[in-house]
């Protein structure tokens, strides 16, 4: 592979399709990236569900959206990927490898597509890589794909650029809410699609409640995505506190849950993206990650994983092979409680 430290791209493209936890962490890349280029333009490819990560980002110059069912006829597919592929770009760097990304690189003319080691048979997509990516934090590891660019990551936060609009927007919401500015709001995320990953609703609940018997003065903002409202409607009901434990009628959106997540003095959660949003935003967070590993959260003593003493634990699993999700059942409130109060 030839030498690229000395490389002066004029135009770099990001491909991070998805999911929206893992594209918040690919925003320290992005930083770095425009730090080494700062008169390159930066375009990023992703999901029409993730591009809204990108809002208000200063290093962004465009964002190429994929539409999914708008590329489900082959021809318009491949269209629009050969239209992304030959938009005269000098660097691509690509976190996935993803189908569509391929189908990206089949196009692309750059004399330089960066990506990690690569199975034998994406090799002829890519000119360089690097050999070795040490472990650790998720983002930090997305940034090892551009050591052949001579760039490091020196702890680098995930970013999420919040406007005052946006700021001014979940003002509003929380006043509909019955949230006035001067009370202090702690937002909770409590679903999950994989069950060895959701903390159950009974214990965000009982959590709720026990804070409150601490913080009387503190209120709750339960989050939630499409066909998740029942878990938040439980979690409200078991924590017995009505209208201080609020929720919208419908779920919001990304740019609104960031700007809810900036308002918040604490963000408790399961192991999933908005856990990285309050990292994005600044606002110090408690995640119950379950099966999920440490490479997830982030090194700073803001950012706060409460794992039971287990074996197992993290194991990585979709399915709990003790049969009991004891890493998540058996962690009790009373336990992240504590954790709580030495935060707020």
């Amino acid at each position: 592979m030839k030498d690229i430290t000395g490389i002066n791209p004029k135009r770099i493209l990001v491909c991070q399709l998805r999911q929206i936890g893992d594209v918040v962490l690919s925003t320290p890349s992005v930083a770095l990236l425009h730090r080494k280029y700062p008169d390159a333009e930066i375009h990023v490819l992703t999901e029409e569900k993730c591009a809204q990560v990108f809002d208000n980002n200063p290093a962004v110059s465009h964002v190429w959206s994929i539409v999914k069912k708008e590329l489900r006829n082959p021809l318009k597919a491949v269209s629009f990927y050969r239209r992304v592929g030959r938009a005269g770009y000098d660097l691509v760097v690509d976190f996935q490898q993803l189908p569509r990304c391929r189908w990206v690189m089949m196009f692309c003319n750059a004399p330089v597509r960066l990506t990690y080691n690569p199975p034998w048979y994406n090799r002829l997509l890519y000119t360089n890589w690097p050999e070795f990516i040490p472990g650790g934090y998720a983002a930090k590891y997305k940034a090892g794909v551009l050591a052949p660019l001579g760039i490091e990551w020196k702890e680098e936060r995930p970013e999420i650029f919040v406007s005052d609009a946006e700021r001014e927007q979940a003002r509003v919401c929380l006043e509909s809410l019955g949230v006035s500015d001067a009370e202090p709001l702690i937002t909770v995320d409590p679903s999950h699609r994989r069950e060895t990953r959701r903390w159950p609703a009974e214990h965000f609940g009982k959590l709720l409640a026990l804070i409150t018997e601490q913080r009387p003065s503190f209120r709750f903002f339960i989050l939630y995505g499409p066909d998740e409202k029942s878990v938040a409607e439980t979690v409200r009901d078991f924590s017995g506190l009505g209208n201080r434990c609020v929720m919208l009628e419908k779920p919001g959106s990304l740019r609104l849950m960031a700007a809810l997540i900036d308002r918040a003095v604490l963000h408790i959660g399961n192991c999933s993206a908005p856990r990285h949003f309050a990292v994005g935003v600044g606002t110090p967070s408690i995640t119950i990650p379950g099966s999920s590993s440490s490479a997830w959260t982030f090194p700073s003593p803001e950012h706060v994983e409460v794992v039971p003493d287990l074996e197992c634990q993290p194991c990585g699993k979709e399915v709990c092979e003790r049969g009991d999700l004891a890493c998540l059942t058996g962690l009790m409130p009373e336990n992240v409680l504590k954790n709580v109060l030495e935060i707020v």
